[in-house]
């Protein structure tokens, strides 16, 4: 696990691998059981969200997050995924670049002048100054 200092709030990342119990996650984050979903309740396209960004029913990795965490809290996150805990150095080359391209719309003259985390960062920003 890693904590991020982020203006006094914290973000709190686990990177799970050889997960086995990807679909009853998914299905608990839809019915919003997961305590670390609360964040994402409200939020009106969660639906679409999950089903872009969120894990699926073969997902063997999975990265856990959640703002001001407890210790206890991601001892719990680590209680529900069954699976093994690794680096979260490794992300980055478990990614898969071809479907974030796609799904940010980046293209190959774009990647030319910078990087993938650059165009994905300037997209989202730009969706929430909208």
């Amino acid at each position: 696990m890693k904590v991020f200092d982020i203006d006094g709030s914290t973000l709190s990342l686990a990177l799970y691998d050889d997960v086995t119990n990807s679909k009853e996650l998914l299905e608990s984050m839809q019915a919003g059981m997961l305590e670390p979903e609360i964040a994402f309740l409200n939020a009106s396209l969660i639906t679409e969200s999950l089903k872009r960004c969120g894990i699926s029913e073969s997902s063997t990795y999975v990265l856990a997050a959640r703002f001001n965490a407890s210790p206890d809290e991601m001892e719990a996150v680590q209680k529900i995924v069954n699976g093994k805990e690794i680096d979260l150095e490794q992300l980055e080359g478990r990614a898969n670049a071809s479907q974030i391209k796609k799904h940010y719309k980046v293209s190959g003259q774009e990647l030319g002048i910078g990087l993938l985390a650059d165009a994905i960062t300037c997209r989202i920003a730009g969706r929430d100054a909208l």
